[in-house]
């Protein structure tokens, strides 16, 4: 008896359809966006003033613990490999993913993984409490009893990782079009190939930090524990040889879609496609041998520093060729300042910021005064909100009306991006001063001569997180009653943009594909 196509739930639940599944992953990340940004508000509120107002120390460290784990892996990656799914096999001319089951299943073990790292709020002894990159012996001989529960979500989480990349790297390699060669791929296809390889080779680094975590607080061993001949400094190396190139995983796929759109609206080619493809692969591999300098403060030979610092200052070198190819494919193009360039020519600017002060954080002599200070914390914002988010949000409003065939509300996608970057400069460039003034980060109170900047930042951080709920609004409303694309009145105004209707072409029709032969 052949049945139909299942419906309601069941669609969603069972689907091996790789939009289905992109969509799932997109609503699941943005939901974790503002999970994740309700505890950071929490965090600026109390930031607001000197003193302890709303919560206690404890409380004030679990919130810094789930913010940036739900931010890192429940927000950032979830969202790009949504659109891995939705844009790939679009791009490449396929007809779904290689391996559509598998598919389905990396994605509905993450919700479970989430629900049981946020069950931990309610849990007696709370949350995890000793930051997100949970350095033992913080996280295994005073770690609350919850933190078994925390060890479980991380493997599920990256379980899923693994299934999506085996996914995305089988489909790419078995299933272009014919004459599709490797150096006609869109970027943000080549983007996501890397990526995928990276979250293959350090995924279960991870799983090996927290397998040896989970040992060490319930099976008596001392891989971590000084006491029993174990080594501290060792979760710090196995955490950051994870830890590194898990930021070039969250930022490379942004770097694909910034590639997608700058030439969009540039109406040019991107310029030097195969310098961005060697580059990007350069950044891939040099994420692999920079790990320790997050570790300059452990009392590492002049040698180690030494290196570290010198490979670290050598991966700005293929991350500036990117940032001048963006620029000069930008170099006397047509430009029009729709939101999704408005939101790539902030990422250019405020990434090449972000990237400054790293390299200031690369030199060991200069990184022993920042270290653990506000500085580091705008550091990697510039990169992850400014990186990650800024491209996420630029990918959705480019290929909304891909997706369901309707436009969005162009001024309000605009006031949108407005309130987000000033919102998110008075946010962060403030922490730039209270870092190098000395303020520490993870500190739930902080002395009198911090608190004007704290309070500027605190303001900027309630803006930028309502900005999100204007995008929420846009991006519901367009899905529910959006122009459709095929209507002239949405043009209106953008003449010279060669947009199409959407179909299932192999390329997104958009942007302006390499020729396939």
């Amino acid at each position: 008896m052949a049945h139909g196509p299942a419906k309601g739930i069941g669609r969603w639940l069972f689907t091996t359809n790789h939009k289905d599944i992109g969509t799932l992953y997109l609503w699941f990340s943005f939901a974790m966006f503002l999970l994740g940004g309700f505890f950071a508000m929490v965090i600026r509120a109390e930031l607001f003033e000197p003193g302890m107002q709303i919560v206690n120390p404890e409380f004030f460290n679990q919130m810094t613990t789930m913010h940036g784990l739900v931010m890192v892996f429940g927000a950032i990656m979830p969202a790009f490999v949504g659109l891995a799914n939705w844009m790939i096999p679009m791009m490449i001319g396929a007809p779904d993913m290689a391996l559509p089951r598998m598919n389905n299943l990396s994605f509905w073990i993450l919700p479970f993984a989430f629900a049981i790292l946020a069950a931990t709020l309610f849990m007696e002894g709370g949350a995890p409490n000793f930051g997100w990159t949970f350095y033992a012996p913080l996280s295994t001989t005073y770690a609350p009893d919850t933190v078994n529960y925390f060890i479980f979500g991380v493997h599920i989480m990256g379980i899923s990782s693994i299934m999506g990349s085996i996914n995305i790297i089988a489909t790419v390699l078995n299933m272009r079009a014919p004459g599709m060669t490797f150096m006609k791929m869109p970027l943000f296809v080549w983007t996501w190939l890397i990526t995928a390889f990276l979250l293959i080779a350090v995924m279960p680094v991870l799983a090996g930090a927290v397998t040896m975590m989970l040992m060490d607080i319930n099976f008596g061993t001392s891989f971590f524990n000084a006491a029993g001949g174990g080594d501290p400094v060792l979760f710090q190396h196995i955490f950051w040889f994870f830890g590194h190139p898990e930021v070039y995983i969250i930022i490379l796929p942004a770097f694909g879609v910034i590639s997608q759109i700058i030439p969009t609206f540039s109406r040019k080619p991107l310029f030097g496609y195969s310098s961005m493809v060697y580059a990007t692969s350069s950044i891939a591999f040099l994420s692999f041998i920079v790990w320790a300098h997050h570790m300059f403060t452990v009392g590492m030979p002049i040698g180690g520093q030494l290196y570290f610092m010198y490979a670290t200052m050598l991966i700005a070198v293929p991350t500036a060729a990117k940032v001048f190819n963006w620029i000069s494919t930008m170099f006397r193009g047509s430009i029009t300042y729709e939101t999704p360039m408005l939101f790539s020519i902030a990422f250019v600017i405020l990434f090449t910021i972000g990237g400054f002060t790293g390299l200031m954080l690369s030199i060991a002599p200069s990184d022993v005064q920042y270290h653990d200070s506000y500085f580091v914390v705008a550091h990697f914002h510039y990169v992850m909100v400014a990186g990650a988010v800024f491209s996420g949000t630029a990918a959705v409003y480019y290929w909304l009306p891909k997706w369901c065939g309707k436009m969005y509300d162009e001024t309000m996608g605009k006031v949108h991006f407005w309130v987000s970057f000033i919102g998110f400069n008075i946010t962060f460039f403030p922490q730039h001063f209270l870092g190098l003034a000395g303020m520490p980060r993870r500190y739930a109170d902080y002395a009198l001569q911090f608190s004007d900047w704290n309070m500027i930042s605190s303001v900027g951080a309630f803006i930028y997180g309502a900005s999100q709920l204007l995008f929420l609004f846009n991006v519901i409303r367009t899905i529910k009653a959006g122009k459709p694309v095929d209507d002239p009145k949405v043009w209106e105004g953008a003449e010279g943009l060669e947009w199409e209707v959407p179909t299932p072409a192999p390329y997104h029709t958009f942007s302006t594909p390499p020729d396939v032969k």
